[in-house]
C-alpha cells in the first residue's frame, strides 16, 4: 500500500509545493470544484471584534485558514490547524483531543486552559479545574468547517474567562437557502511504522425547504487513523490507532429581511486504543525499546463523546444589530493510564512483602455539563462612533470520578489495597458577566477604543475520598470572585490600506475553590495577564501582498500552579511571568496562481520570580515556548482553459527547542527543533476532485512532549515521550452532486 501511495504521489509532487493558512482562501461556488486562478488576494472577514469586519483593519493579530485548504492538507486534528499559525503551539497529550493550544508562550501550568475554544458564538469547555479544563481539546472535521480562526493575545472583553492567551474559533458552514446540493468524500492513507491503512469517508448535503426562507444541512463523517506504536510487554502491535465519528445537523430560517435564526447540534465520538507514549530514559530521552516501542502493562484507552446544541438569533432593529446566542454541550471522558512504573514497584511495601511488584492504573471519568447564553447589541457601521454592549451568563456542572487500582502481575485485583486510592469530585460554576466597547473615529484616519468587562464566579465542590491509601473522607469547598476585565486601542490609517495600531488588553483564569488539604490555601485566586502590543497591517501592490507584524509584551500575575501533595493534586497562586516578541505573516501573489506566504514568531517568555512550588527561577523559560517558530509556504494553480484545474502545494514548518516545564524543574524534558515538510495536490472539474497529502515528508523522528513517571518510592522511573506523527501519505476523492 505504502510503495503504491508514493509512486502515485511523486509524479505530481516535484518542485517547491505549499499552502498557506494564514489566509483563507476564496472558496469555491457550490456548483464547481474547479479552482480559478486569481490576480489579487481576497478579502478575508472575521470576528475579533464580536462584528463582521475585513481581518487587515482588526487591530487584533489574527490568524485565519479557510475549510478548503483544511481539506487540501488533510487536516482531521487540531494540530493540523494550528501547524502554520505563528507564535501558536499545539502541546499534545498523546492523542487527538488531548492537550492544549499555547499561543505567545502563555502554557498552563496548573489546569486550567490560556486559550478559549468558540463554535461560531458560542465557548465549549470547562473554566475549572475540577473538570480538567487544560486536557480537552476540540477537534471538528473540515467539512463542517467554514474557516478556523486564531486571535492571539488576551480577549477578555468581549470573549470572556479563559480568553486568556487567545481565543481559536471554529466557523461553521451555514446552510444555503437557494440551491440543493450533495457531496461526499473518501481517502486512504498510510503512516510510516504502522500496519494497518487510515480511511475517511464523509458526506454531506444542504437542503431547501422554503424558499429563500428555511435551510438544513447535514453532514456525517468518520476517520480511521492507525496506529504505529508497539507494546513490548503484551507483544500488541500498532496499538495507538484512533477513530473518530462525527454528525451535524444546522437549520437556517430567515423569515424575514432582518432577523436570521441558527440552530446546530452536534455529535462526536473519538476512541483511541492506548496512548501514543515511547518509553524513554530522563533528560536524554534515549528510547529504552525502539523509537516506536513502549512497556505499558494496562491496556490504556482515551474514549471521549460531546453533545452539543446551539442556536443563534441575529436581528437588525434598524439602529443596532441583535444578537442573543445560546448554547447546551455534555462532554463524556473515560481514560486509563498506565500507573506500573509508579505504583508497581512500592505493592512490597505496602504488603509488607506478601506481594511482589504488581500493576497499577489510573481510571477517571468526567462528565461535564455546560450552559451559556450571551444577549448581544452592536451599533451598525459609523463615521464617529461604534458600539456593542451584552451580557453573559454560563453554568457548568461537573462530576469528576478518578480510581488508582492496585493489581498482582497477572493482573488480578489485590484483596485489601486495591483500590489505592479513589476520588469523586462533584463541582458547580457559574459566572455572569457585563461587557460593553465604543470606538470613537476622530477623523477617518484616526480613532480610538477602549472596552471593559465586569464578571463575578462563584463555584463549589466536593472532595469525596477513599481507598486503601486514602482515609474516607468528604471535603467540600465554595468560593465567590469578581473579576474585572479591559481593553484600550488606537488606531490609524497611514494609507487607506497600512494601518498601525496600539493595543493593551487583559485577561483572567478563573480561580476558585482548592483540593482539601492540609496547609494548602482553601481557594486560589484568579490569575491576570496584560498585553501590551504594536502592530502594522498592510495591503500593497493591487491587493496582491498583505503584510502583518505585531511586536508584543505580556505581563502574568498570580500565576496558577498545579502541584501534589501525597498523590492528590492542587493549586497555589506564585511568581510572576512575562512573554515579549515578534510575529511576522505575510502573503504575496506574484503572478496570477502563485501564492507565497511566511510566518514567524519569535517569543521570549520567561518567570520573573522564583516559583518555589515547581523549582522555577527567575528567568527560567516557560515550557512548550520555542524561542523561534515559523513556516514558508507557497501554492500553484495551474492555468487551464480547459474541463480540469490542477493545483500543487505544501509548507515548510518549524518549531525550535524547548522544554515540558520551567528549566529548573527536575521532572522537565528537553525537546529538540525540527522541521517538517508537507505536500499535496489536486486536480478538479465541475464536479470531481482528486487529491494526493503527504504529511512530514522526510519522517521527522522528535519527540514534541514528554511526561515524567515518578515512583512513589522517589524519583524518576521513566519518561513517556510522544513523536511527532510519522510520515502520512495518502489519496483522496470528493464529488459533488
Amino acid at each position: 500500500m505504502k510503495s503504491t501511495m508514493i509512486q502515485l504521489a511523486a509524479p505530481a509532487l516535484i518542485g517547491v509545493m505549499a499552502l498557506n493558512p494564514a489566509h483563507a482562501q476564496e472558496q469555491a461556488t457550490p456548483e464547481s470544484s474547479k479552482q480559478e486562478a486569481s490576480t489579487t488576494l481576497e478579502t478575508i472577514v472575521v470576528s475579533a471584534q464580536k462584528r463582521s469586519e475585513d481581518v487587515q483593519k482588526v487591530p487584533v493579530s489574527v490568524s485565519v485558514v479557510g475549510g478548503e485548504q483544511l481539506e487540501q492538507m488533510h487536516a482531521t486534528q487540531l494540530s493540523d490547524y494550528v501547524g502554520y499559525a505563528a507564535g501558536v503551539q499545539m502541546v499534545t497529550a498523546g492523542t487527538p483531543g488531548t492537550g492544549q493550544i499555547a499561543v505567545r508562550g502563555i502554557t498552563s501550568l496548573g489546569t486550567n486552559s490560556t486559550v478559549s475554544t468558540y463554535i461560531d458564538e458560542t465557548p465549549l469547555g470547562s473554566s475549572t479545574f475540577f473538570a480538567a479544563a487544560v486536557n480537552n481539546v476540540l477537534d471538528l472535521l473540515p467539512y463542517d468547517v467554514e474557516s478556523f480562526q486564531i486571535f492571539r493575545g488576551p480577549q477578555g472583553t468581549l470573549w470572556g474567562a479563559g480568553a486568556f492567551g487567545g481565543v481559536a474559533q471554529y466557523v461553521t458552514r451555514k446552510p444555503e437557502l437557494d440551491y440543493t446540493s450533495f457531496r461526499a468524500g473518501t481517502d486512504v492513507f498510510s503512516l510510516d511504522g504502522s500496519h494497518q491503512t487510515g480511511y475517511g469517508v464523509r458526506a454531506s448535503a444542504n437542503l431547501p425547504l422554503i424558499a429563500n426562507r428555511l435551510a438544513a444541512s447535514i453532514s456525517l463523517a468518520k476517520q480511521f487513523t492507525p496506529g504505529y506504536i508497539d507494546n513490548v510487554d503484551t507483544y500488541e502491535r500498532d496499538q495507538n490507532d484512533f477513530s473518530q465519528t462525527a454528525a451535524r445537523l444546522a437549520v437556517r430560517w430567515e423569515p424575514s429581511d432582518t432577523v436570521a435564526v441558527d440552530l446546530t447540534a452536534i455529535k462526536q465520538k473519538s476512541e483511541a486504543d492506548n496512548l501514543g507514549y515511547v518509553s524513554v530514559e530522563p533528560q536524554t530521552l534515549k528510547p529504552v525499546y525502539g523509537t516506536t516501542r513502549n512497556d505499558n502493562y494496562t491496556d490504556e484507552y482515551d474514549n471521549r463523546e460531546l453533545e452539543y446544541f446551539s442556536g443563534t438569533v441575529s436581528w437588525d432593529v434598524g439602529f443596532a444589530d441583535f444578537v442573543s446566542a445560546s448554547s447546551y454541550s455534555q462532554t463524556d471522558y473515560d481514560a486509563n493510564t498506565d500507573l506500573t512504573a509508579t505504583f508497581g514497584p512500592a505493592i512490597p511495601l505496602f504488603t509488607g512483602g506478601a506481594v511482589p511488584e504488581g500493576r497499577s492504573s489510573f481510571l477517571s471519568h468526567l462528565k461535564l455539563y455546560k450552559t451559556t447564553q450571551e444577549f448581544r447589541l452592536a451599533s451598525k457601521p459609523s463615521d464617529t462612533f461604534e458600539w456593542i454592549v451584552g451580557t453573559f451568563y454560563t453554568h457548568e456542572n461537573s462530576r469528576n470520578y478518578q480510581l488508582i487500582t492496585a493489581q498482582f502481575p497477572d493482573s488480578s485485583s489485590i484483596p485489601g489495597l486495591d483500590p489505592l486510592a479513589n476520588a469523586e469530585l462533584p463541582s458547580n460554576y457559574k459566572e455572569t458577566a457585563v461587557f460593553g466597547s465604543v470606538t470613537w473615529k476622530i477623523n477617518e484616519r484616526f480613532d480610538l477604543s477602549g472596552g471593559v468587562r465586569q464578571a463575578r464566579n462563584e463555584q463549589d465542590f466536593a472532595q469525596i475520598i477513599a481507598g486503601a491509601l486514602s482515609p474516607p473522607g468528604t471535603m467540600t469547598g465554595e468560593s465567590e470572585e469578581d473579576v474585572t476585565t479591559w481593553s484600550l486601542g488606537a488606531r490609524f490609517f497611514a494609507t487607506p490600506n497600512t494601518m498601525v495600531y496600539a493595543r493593551a488588553a487583559t485577561g483572567y483564569q478563573p480561580g476558585g475553590p482548592n483540593a482539601a488539604i492540609p496547609d494548602v490555601p482553601t481557594q486560589v485566586d484568579s490569575s491576570t495577564l496584560t498585553n501590551y502590543e504594536l502592530g502594522i497591517k498592510s495591503t500593497l501592490l493591487d491587493r496582491r501582498l498583505t503584510f502583518d507584524l505585531a511586536a508584543f509584551n505580556i505581563e502574568w500575575e498570580d500565576l496558577q500552579i498545579r502541584t501534589t501533595s501525597n498523590g492528590i493534586s492542587y493549586l497555589v497562586n506564585g511568581g510572576k511571568a512575562r512573554s515579549r516578541g515578534v510575529e511576522l505573516s505575510a502573503t504575496y501573489l506574484p503572478v496570477a496562481g502563485l501564492r507565497l506566504g511566511v510566518n514567524g514568531a519569535y517569543t521570549d517568555a520567561e518567570l520573573t520570580e522564583d516559583v518555589p512550588s515547581i523549582g522555577g527561577l527567575n528567568g527560567d523559560s516557560l515550557p512548550f515556548a520555542p524561542k523561534w517558530s515559523g513556516s514558508v509556504t507557497a501554492d500553484y494553480l495551474f492555468p487551464s482553459s480547459g474541463e480540469w484545474s490542477t493545483r500543487v502545494g505544501g509548507g515548510v514548518r518549524y518549531t525550535g527547542e524547548r522544554r515540558t516545564a520551567v528549566d529548573h524543574d527536575p521532572s522537565g524534558q528537553p525537546l529538540d527543533d525540527y522541521t517538517a515538510l508537507d505536500l499535496n495536490a489536486d486536480i478538479a472539474n465541475d464536479r470531481w476532485t482528486f487529491r494526493i497529502f503527504i504529511k512530514n515528508l522526510t519522517n521527522e523522528d522528535v519527540f514534541v512532549n514528554a511526561v515524567p513517571q515518578a515512583s512513589a518510592l522517589g524519583g524518576l522511573t521513566t519518561v513517556r515521550a510522544i513523536s511527532l506523527q510519522p510520515r502520512m501519505i495518502g489519496v483522496g476523492v470528493d464529488v459533488k452532486f
